[in-house]
């Protein structure tokens, strides 16, 4: 009979435990949960409400299970439905009616809304770090190859040099806001719930903020009803790490293209590719297509946990039981995701020539006309429509813009000078911008001297 069976008379049907159990996946929690036990259970002593010597044999024997599990020596039973009435059985069987007094004053209810709280809180640290070697990985990248002129795009078109440490360092800055976005969802994760019971609260005389202490949190949950029935700090995870796939997608993007014959740009290494089964030639950017075939997977998770929570009055519902599959997956996926890029990123290497002779048309330099009529007091929109108007002269005489004569510029930008005709260059076009977090060299450099230093901190 299951621990909560004796309200009952008859066996559960065994198609209902297996439809049930969640021990299979949850069974991850297990330390977490131990440690709230031995917490739980060292409150309930100091309150007089269960024996000093049953406290401490209860945290021996949940050291004794951590042990067993950890060395794979544990059955883990479909009927027993969780990873807490696994731990829960496993004392009982080991000491009887005292190990059954662990569970005074809780419930699962409370009880999983605090391991889930003290898992997130290590996988959000962990993750954080983990973001923070991508990062280092792009930032190395940006200080080796950091001066290699490149086109960048708008619309997916060509439209103005940049240096590729300066693309590199957009996605660090990305990376940055979705560190931030976890470190500040950790605030809500870092609530204890325990203590909160099934949904009211409890009779018996704990001291909440006695385990919350203990455990590190930030301070108590306020209402027990929102405590056991909340799973927004979970669905906030899912949100940010959301974000930084989408984020990892995009880079994925960028270096799909980037390795494409068409462009040409990057080469990865071996160690990151596969081929194809069929032609020989074949090497497949497999990583930063999985990588953006996964974000799909983590939206999913999104998706799944909002439409979950959306509709269920309070408070704990059976239902919030399919938080943990969704949850689960997305954090591996991310981590897979964060094993694999960084060294992948590390062994990138350019064609920096062919950057260069993609960032070499002159047209890219066609704002730099703009500007330097701006220069001359000329209205930022005339000195837009003329180098448009001489864009298309050129274009209509099938000529480049750097083959144009000062005469013939002179047809649509009666202003211009000798100097315009030097403006034609990637190098001097990319050297001209050095406003804060522009593209220039020494904007760039002290871009890259930041986040080394930022790095080398954290």
């Amino acid at each position: 009979m299951a621990l909560w069976g004796g309200r009952f008379s008859s066996e559960t049907d065994k198609e209902l435990t297996e439809f049930s159990e969640s021990v299979s996946y949850d069974k991850r929690l297990y330390k977490y949960d131990i440690l709230g036990s031995k917490t739980h259970a060292r409150m309930l002593a100091a309150q007089g409400i269960i024996p000093l010597e049953t406290a401490k044999s209860i945290a021996d024997e949940l050291d004794a299970i951590e042990k067993r599990i950890d060395a794979g020596d544990f059955e883990f039973k479909a009927e027993l439905e969780d990873i807490h009435m696994h731990i829960e059985n496993a004392l009982i069987e080991k000491l009887g009616d005292e190990g059954a007094r662990v569970h005074s004053a809780r419930s699962r209810n409370d009880q999983v809304a605090l391991d889930i709280r003290l898992y997130l809180r290590d996988v959000i640290s962990a993750m954080v770090e983990g973001i923070k070697d991508f990062q280092r990985a792009l930032v190395d990248q940006a200080d080796k190859n950091g001066d290699a002129i490149m086109p960048g795009f708008t619309h997916l078109q060509h439209a103005q040099p940049v240096l590729f440490g300066h693309h590199m360092l957009a996605y660090v800055e990305m990376f940055a806001r979705d560190i931030e976005r976890l470190q500040d969802c950790r605030k809500r994760v870092n609530v204890m719930p325990l203590g909160s019971g099934a949904l009211a609260g409890t009779t018996l005389p704990i001291n909440r903020e006695m385990v919350c202490e203990a455990l590190g949190f930030e301070r108590v949950t306020r209402n027990s009803m929102d405590a056991v029935a909340d799973r927004d700090f979970a669905i906030e995870v899912l949100s940010a790490l959301s974000i930084f796939a989408m984020h990892v997608s995009r880079l994925s993007d960028d270096l799909i293209l980037w390795c494409s014959q068409e462009f040409s740009f990057v080469e990865l290494s071996d160690e990151f590719c596969t081929g194809s089964s069929l032609m020989p030639q074949k090497k497949n950017p497999d990583i930063a297509e999985l990588s953006r075939g996964k974000t799909a997977r983590i939206y999913g998770s999104l998706m799944a946990l909002l439409t979950l929570c959306k509709g269920l009055p309070l408070t704990y519902n059976r239902d919030m039981q399919e938080d943990k599959e969704p949850l689960f997956d997305a954090i591996d996926t991310v981590n897979r995701i964060l094993r694999v890029y960084p060294p992948m990123v590390a062994g990138l290497e350019i064609s920096r020539d062919r950057m260069l002779a993609a960032a070499s048309d002159p047209a890219l330099m066609a704002t730099d006309l703009a500007e330097k009529l701006v220069e001359l007091r000329v209205p930022f929109r005339t000195a837009h429509h003329r180098v448009g108007s001489f864009v298309k002269w050129c274009r209509e005489n099938n000529k480049a813009l750097h083959e144009a004569t000062l005469e013939e510029m002179h047809q649509t930008i009666p202003e211009a000078t000798p100097e315009f005709l030097k403006l034609f260059s990637p190098e001097s076009s990319v050297a001209k911008r050095e406003v804060t977090g522009a593209t220039g060299p020494e904007a760039v450099a002290a871009q890259i001297a930041f986040w080394k230093q930022q790095l080398a901190e954290l």
